[in-house]
């Protein structure tokens, strides 16, 4: 496993070559079909793409601190993800080559205002996604202990609670396709975080809404990738 602590602007991924801070974060936006049903949306054509600030990832045990901006409504979720780490600089890179440039698999948290979100960005995604805090990750399996990185169980728990048990068999777009697409035009540096999509049972689709409160814990775990732990608090 490499290690992921807490650098001076985000985290850092004890790679083999070297201390790697986490350089960019790309999100993935409703890539499991359930979870785009959940949220009202048709099934994407193309890969939803957000992008998120690399001030915003934290290692496992980090709180999500909530800021002062997003305290006025409930609003701040979970969604529990399959991060990708990429470890070499790719660009233009076919699907089929696509994984010889994974550094490694982790488990993620796409933290996300949705206010922000939705209605406080002129409806880009990466304002509410973006907050300090808001990507908590694992440390990072090497993609050689991955045999598939679309056949891992995907279980997030708030409190104990499973709140979203799925699998990445069911990402609309998998990893080999997600990679190849991001990179065509665009040098994918080493550090780069691709978060795939998170599956149906986010607190926003629940009737009633679940939303992060102070004292929560929340845990996302991938089998044979990692687990990722964070408690809450308000700023």
């Amino acid at each position: 496993m490499m290690r992921v602590t807490r650098g001076e602007f985000g985290a850092v991924i004890g790679s083999p070559g070297g201390p790697l801070p986490v350089r960019h974060i790309f999100g993935i936006g409703q890539n499991y079909a359930q979870h785009a049903k959940e949220m009202g949306g048709q099934l994407p054509e193309r890969p939803v793409v957000f992008t998120k600030n690399p001030a915003a990832a934290i290692p496992s045990g980090d709180a999500i601190v909530v800021p002062t901006i997003c305290q006025d409504r409930e609003q701040v979720d979970y969604e529990g993800e399959l991060a990708v780490v990429i470890g070499r600089a790719a660009r233009d890179v076919p699907a089929e080559r696509a994984l010889e440039f994974v550094l490694g698999y982790a488990a993620a948290n796409d933290v996300s205002a949705r206010w922000w979100q939705k209605q406080g960005s002129g409806g880009q995604f990466c304002r509410g996604k973006g907050f300090d805090t808001f990507c908590p990750l694992s440390d990072v399996r090497p993609a050689a202990d991955v045999k598939d990185p679309n056949a891992l169980r995907l279980v997030t728990r708030l409190n104990g609670q499973v709140m979203q048990d799925s699998t990445t068999a069911d990402m609309i777009f998998n990893v080999r396709t997600l990679v190849g697409e991001l990179s065509r035009g665009t040098t994918l540096l080493p550090g780069t975080v691709i978060l795939t999509g998170t599956p149906s049972g986010v607190g926003t689709a629940r009737t009633p809404p679940v939303y992060l409160k102070a004292g929560d814990v929340v845990e996302v775990e991938i089998e044979g990738v990692g687990r990722v732990s964070s408690p809450v608090r308000f700023e």
